[in-house]
């Protein structure tokens, strides 16, 4: 999928990723890292696999030094809506899990 840009040259992708605080690119990926416990870092994993299927991405999710690590990746490096939606989806996630 192509990356749109606005009238002003602007990547729209890259805009709506940037309004997800929290959310960098570095290098063919984007990621997140998140402070939460063990038992949310379980619940938010198994909820992010079910949303990464739907948008067919496999996200990388894992676990260090009391930190959660995700990204999120492309072959060629370009953003796609789809990255940015599974971005939107584990910040829903997120909330959810550290809301409980």
């Amino acid at each position: 999928m192509r990356t749109r840009r606005d009238h002003t040259g602007g990547d729209c992708l890259s805009d709506a990723l940037a309004l997800l605080g929290g959310w960098s690119r570095e290098g063919r990926e984007i990621k997140r890292v998140l402070r939460i416990d063990d038992a949310q870092h379980a619940a938010l994993t198994e909820r992010v696999k079910i949303v990464a299927d739907a948008l067919q991405l496999s996200p990388s999710i894992r676990r260090l030094d009391g930190y959660t690590q995700i990204r999120v990746g492309t072959p060629n490096g370009a953003l796609t809506a789809g990255q940015v939606t599974l971005a939107a989806r584990i910040e829903d996630v997120y909330r959810a899990v550290t809301s409980d």
